[in-house]
């Protein structure tokens, strides 16, 4: 109790920077060479930067891609195989992409780790089967982000800041990758992976004089080559502030980004007060934006801002992700919080917070060797002064209120934003109309389209009539109400985890829900009539009468037949699911979807709450297969932060469930 009345002790004096000055020097062929010796570890890391001028791909994007994809998987002395053994038993670890190399490890291995990097950097082989192999993958990694809301939001973003046609702007589809040719990866190397912009920065427990020797036995032979100048007028920002909407009936919260380019170089002298208005608006935890949306309000996880400085253009965003109920009044107090920075003087206590934070965690990164060899590229490639981390503390120190003040007027554009909005129309439209803030509609790949069409039920479709039409699709009431238990076993895959799904229910009102990963159980789920519990990671939790309570609802084979006498359940609109119109009947926090044509249920949306956090979860049902003449659906997807897709394998009626599966 007495330490809580000491005053807080007073920051020392600013800690003086020593950060290792590089010995350099260059090759004939251009490439130029930074060696920082730190024998404080015995490791050492080599990064090979290739600081080309963004370019764009137009009709072949994603050839830089697979460009990426291709280096390093074998060379023309060594296979791929082999190559990747070696670098396993030196416990090393070598990553290429098209615009140049990284490799690291123990310093005692330090000259063959560079010549394998140097081997896979300037050797590749580019054979078709790899292009085949790699190629798939990408399609493969498209198809799962065409689903992502948060992927259909960057690409929008980036579009509608840029313009299709501008390098920042260009994103892959399924047509643009079929069009790259093994002979397109192999003349995309040949021209951009050349030395003349190309800096080789090592840092680590080495000796100049051997490192000097050694890049130029293994780098020498490059061959000298000028990547192609390509210049590109500057995209423009809209001339008044407006939200451009992109319509995802699937989303089950709404991204949002406040956008406008910027031109801010590291070099400029207002770079520093910029960076620490930035931190100041939401690049800290405790910005004006995380503090409002987040702590405030309970919208969201964390409401950011970014704002970098950059020889080429950039641009600066504010974004968030929030449920779809709260996103009209989250882009109210986005847009509030823009207005607060450029408008009032920041407190002096707010001040010298963010740049304390700011400065330590300056001075815990720069003890890291990556942090650097970054240092020491970026005072090349961004035309630095010598001094410019020398003097980095002693600039965020002189940053000052009215400084602040000055460069949120001049970077936050407050009346040129595009507020981009990746959402469920349905949700939240009407909301964002009362807004009086010019709305315009784009589809996912940022083409302008018209407002989204609000569908409504006939006047003779009721919920009774919808619940009939679905029983009825998948056997009738007399079939659905013979079924009294039903077990299934579904398997899926999450971040390459085999999971396998085993569900028992039964219509005294029991469930039992079990997850297991690789065999393992991680999640079991059990509810009766006068309990239930979860066991997660080997912890059990009773649930609450509440919680017990909704999960009773959904511990029943076919809860439709109980809904058909719930007065209380309500039909909503038409919305779209999966490219398919779909009845909406609401059922507290439950909304359950039901296919216009078949009558089969296609989804379930429920609203809940984790970590103090309301979120919306997702499932999708898809695939009905006649199982002893009921239709089961054998595929479902769930939502839940990202897609995770089950294959159901088995479905028993009437049979493999007993009582001691709900003990």
């Amino acid at each position: 109790m007495q330490a809580q009345d000491r005053p807080q002790p007073k920051p020392g004096p600013a800690p003086k920077i020593n950060i290792g000055k590089p010995q350099t020097f260059e090759l004939k062929n251009g490439l130029k060479v930074l060696v920082v010796e730190n024998n404080k570890l015995p490791r050492v890391s080599y990064n090979l930067t290739i600081d080309n001028a963004p370019y764009a791909e137009g009709a072949k994007k994603g050839v830089s891609d697979l460009t990426s994809s291709l280096i390093g998987n074998g060379t023309k002395t060594i296979s791929k195989d082999a190559f990747n053994e070696e670098i396993d038993f030196l416990g090393a670890s070598i990553n290429f992409d098209a615009s140049g190399a990284f490799a690291s490890g123990l310093s005692k291995y330090s000259t063959r780790i560079m010549e394998l990097m140097a081997d896979g950097a300037l050797n590749p082989v580019f054979t078709q089967e790899e292009f085949d192999k790699e190629k798939a993958k990408l399609l493969e990694g498209l198809k799962a982000d065409e689903k992502s809301v948060p992927s259909i939001a960057r690409r929008v973003q980036r579009v509608l800041a840029y313009g299709k046609n501008h390098p920042n702007g260009e994103y892959l589809s399924e047509e643009t990758i079929n069009k790259v040719t093994l002979a397109d990866v192999s003349q995309n190397y040949v021209t951009y992976f050349t030395p003349q912009n190309a800096y080789l920065v090592i840092v680590g427990d080495v000796k100049f004089d051997e490192v000097k020797a050694n890049v130029e036995r293994l780098f020498g032979a490059w061959k000298k080559e000028v990547a192609p100048q390509v210049s590109y007028s500057d995209p423009k920002d809209v001339q008044y502030t407006q939200i451009n909407f992109v319509d995802a009936p699937n989303a089950v919260q709404s991204e949002i980004a406040a956008v406008h380019i910027t031109n801010l170089k590291m070099t400029d002298k207002d770079y520093f007060a910029a960076i620490v208005a930035n931190q100041i608006l939401g690049g800290d935890f405790n910005s004006y934006l995380n503090m409002n949306l987040r702590e405030a309000h309970g919208w969201t996880y964390g409401a950011r801002s970014g704002l970098r400085g950059n020889k080429y253009i950039s641009n600066f965003s504010a974004t968030t992700q929030v449920r779809n109920a709260v996103t009209d009044s989250a882009v109210v107090e986005i847009l509030k919080e823009i207005k607060r920075i450029r408008t009032e003087k920041v407190t002096d206590e707010t001040l010298k917070n963010v740049k304390a934070g700011y400065i330590g965690k300056f001075v815990m990164d720069i003890e890291k060797p990556t942090t650097v060899a970054r240092y020491a590229l970026q005072t090349k490639t961004q035309g630095l002064p010598a001094d410019f981390y020398e003097n980095y503390i002693k600039n965020i120190n002189a940053v000052t209120a009215d400084d602040v003040l000055r460069v949120a007027k001049k970077y936050f554009l407050a009346d040129n934003l595009r507020i981009v909005i990746v959402s469920k129309a349905a949700d939240v439209l009407p909301g964002l109309e009362k807004l009086n803030i010019p709305i315009f509609y784009f589809d996912k790949y940022g083409n302008k389209v018209e407002k989204p069409e609000e569908k409504k039920a006939s006047a003779d479709v009721t919920v009774k009539s919808v619940l009939e039409k679905y029983i009825a699709a998948i056997g009738g009431l007399k079939a659905v109400a013979d079924v009294k238990t039903i077990m299934t076993k579904s398997s899926g895959t999450i971040q390459g985890t085999a999971l396998e799904l085993t569900t028992k229910v039964s219509a005294e009102n029991k469930m039992m829900v079990e997850m297991k990963a690789m065999g393992m159980t991680m999640m079991k789920q059990v509810v009766t009539k006068d309990n239930g519990y979860m066991v997660q990671q080997g912890q059990r939790k009773d649930f609450s009468a509440e919680e017990l309570n909704e999960m009773k609802a959904a511990a029943y084979p076919f809860e439709e037949l109980n809904l058909l006498n719930d007065n209380s359940i309500t039909l909503g609109g038409i919305e779209n699911i999966g490219g398919s119109d779909a009845y909406a009947i609401k059922n507290g926090k439950t909304t359950y979807y039901y296919d216009v044509k078949s009558g089969l249920k296609v989804a379930e949306a429920k609203e809940m709450e984790q970590m103090g956090q309301k979120m919306t979860q997702t499932t999708n049902y898809a695939d009905y297969k006649d199982v002893k003449g009921i239709k089961i659906p054998h595929k479902t997807t769930l939502n839940i932060g990202m897609e995770l897709e089950m294959i159901t394998s088995e479905v028993i009626i009437n049979e493999g469930v007993s009582e001691a599966d709900f003990q």
